[in-house]
């Protein structure tokens, strides 16, 4: 049970949660486990099997504190809220790019080899020379030129991040997404569909549309916004945690089959240990910029997609993005 930006998490299974004069308690086995002052919370997230009384509700939807419920793993089930009051593109990227530099430098600290650190530090001067432009570009289209070009230097340097013992069986020239031609595309390409349903889940707990973006091309069925703010996790989250499977030989070649069209997907038993993985990877901590505390990496799609609805509401004067440290 965290409570962060005025919200309680609740994540201990059986939880009971109650309504105490003017605190809201929590219960675990008729044990009172957290007790916390209405007016410190803005809202309430339970995960799993979490139980409220009707007084609490009741309470909550009156002065418009919001209660969603997730199941264990984040998918979004259900939402409650009282009545609410009520350039992004750019914040997205800033995101973006400082997190893909921040993992080409790292890669740099990393390697043995004087020739790739070099080539990893030059990459990322150049992705650090599109930062700097973000501000001054002068439209939608510009801003993703940016994010193309950036894009483009930060996947010619993956191969740098793969251990040379293991390159031969995960070789990476480009991106490549439909479909995915190689292990290594394959691995991201799902890491990031479990990421993107993750975003999604935080946007509509905080009453959000995922399908209404500001820097994705709004389609029919896309999940624009969700796309926004997947832009910020992508290289601190789903590339490093690839690389980590990949240099550690956690994943082999034989956990990848090739189908017709000449595509390469993971198979059954590499799905189960990506998704392990990527699991155990939600649970570990780090510090979260804004609040300076530990907080668990699950929590970071939800943190801040609570921050873009505060802009969006004209809560806060502005949207700043998940800057890894």
């Amino acid at each position: 049970m965290t409570v962060l930006l005025n919200t309680l998490y609740v994540t201990t299974p059986d939880a009971y949660l109650r309504l105490e004069g003017e605190t809201l308690c929590v219960m675990v086995e008729k044990e009172k486990r957290l007790q916390v002052p209405m007016h410190h919370l803005g809202g309430v997230v339970c995960f799993g099997y979490v139980m409220l009384s009707p007084a609490l509700m009741g309470r909550c939807m009156e002065e418009g504190r919001s209660i969603v419920w997730l199941a264990r793993g984040g998918r979004f089930e259900a939402r409650m809220e009282g009545p609410v009051s009520g350039n992004i593109a750019r914040a997205f990227l800033a995101g973006k790019l400082r997190n893909s530099r921040n993992v080409l430098l790292r890669g740099a600290r990393d390697t043995q080899d004087d020739a790739e650190r070099a080539a990893l530090v030059h990459n990322a001067r150049l992705v650090a020379g599109h930062l700097r432009k973000l501000p001054h570009a002068a439209d939608l289209d510009s801003i993703r030129g940016e994010e193309g070009d950036s894009a483009r230097i930060y996947f010619q340097s993956f191969q740098y991040l793969v251990r040379k013992s293991v390159r031969g069986d995960f070789a990476f020239d480009a991106r490549s997404r439909r479909p995915p031609t190689d292990s290594m595309n394959a691995m991201l390409s799902f890491l990031y569909a479990l990421l993107l349903n993750d975003c999604r889940s935080a946007l509509e707990a905080v009453g959000l549309d995922p399908q209404l973006g500001f820097l994705h091309a709004v389609r029919p069925g896309r999940m624009a916004l969700a796309l926004d703010l997947l832009e910020e996790f992508r290289s601190v989250t789903a590339d490093r945690l690839a690389l980590t499977l990949v240099n550690r030989e956690q994943i082999r070649e034989s956990h990848f089959e090739k189908r017709e069209g000449n595509a390469v997907l993971l198979n059954e038993d590499g799905r189960k240990t990506v998704i392990a993985a990527y699991q155990e990877r939600k649970q570990e901590t780090l510090t979260y910029p804004i609040l300076g505390q530990q907080v668990p990496i699950g929590l970071l799609p939800h943190l801040q997609a609570r921050l873009l609805a505060r802009f969006l509401r004209g809560d806060a004067p502005a949207y700043v993005p998940y800057l890894h440290r």
